[in-house]
C-alpha cells in the first residue's frame, strides 16, 4: 500500500475523503488530470497555509461529479476539477487564514465562507488554484441573507 502525497504534509486520501461518498458508495477517485490539478493546489495554497499556521484540515476537498451532485454542490464546482479546497486551522482565525492567502499567495478564487464576527473559528476558507496564467485573484465573502447565500466583494468582516 503506497501513500500518495500531494505535498509535504498532505495525502490524496485526505483530499478525497468523504463520509457522504462512503455512506452512499460513490466513487470519489481522481483521474491523472485531477491529480495534477490537486498537486498544484496543494503546493501553491494548502501547504503554504500549513507551513505558516501549523496543522491545517481540509474540510471539503475533491468531489467527483456524482458526489458533488449528491451533496448539492454548485454545478461546475472547482472541487470537482480538483482545483479547490475548504480549509480550517485551530491556530488562526478563519479571517487570518483568508487574509494570509490574499496577501501572500497566487490563487484563483478565495472565499471567506460564513464567518461570524466575534467567533474566530466560525466559517471556513475556500480557495482555488488553476495556473499562474489563469488565476483570477477573485476575493469574496459568503454570507447568508434571508436564507440565501450572497457573495460580497473582498474580505468583509
Amino acid at each position: 500500500y503506497i501513500i500518495m502525497k500531494l505535498s509535504k504534509n498532505f495525502t490524496v486520501s485526505e483530499y478525497t475523503k468523504s463520509s457522504t461518498a462512503t455512506r452512499r458508495c460513490i466513487d470519489n477517485s481522481m483521474t491523472d488530470a485531477h491529480l495534477e490539478s490537486a498537486k498544484a493546489l496543494f503546493e501553491n495554497i494548502v501547504q503554504p497555509v500549513r507551513d505558516h499556521f501549523g496543522p491545517t484540515v481540509v474540510t471539503s476537498g475533491y468531489r467527483s461529479e456524482a458526489l458533488n451532485e449528491a451533496i448539492g454542490g454548485a454545478r461546475g464546482s472547482q472541487h470537482s476539477k480538483a482545483e479547490a479546497a475548504d480549509m480550517e486551522t485551530n491556530f488562526a482565525s478563519t479571517v487570518q487564514v483568508s487574509q494570509f492567502i490574499a496577501d501572500n499567495l497566487d490563487f484563483d478564487q478565495l472565499i471567506l465562507e460564513f464567518y461570524i464576527p466575534g467567533d474566530p473559528n466560525s466559517g471556513w476558507t475556500h480557495c482555488s488554484y488553476k495556473s499562474k496564467s489563469e488565476n483570477r485573484h477573485q476575493i469574496l465573502t459568503a454570507v447568508k441573507e434571508n436564507g440565501k447565500t450572497v457573495y460580497l466583494n473582498g474580505i468583509v468582516v
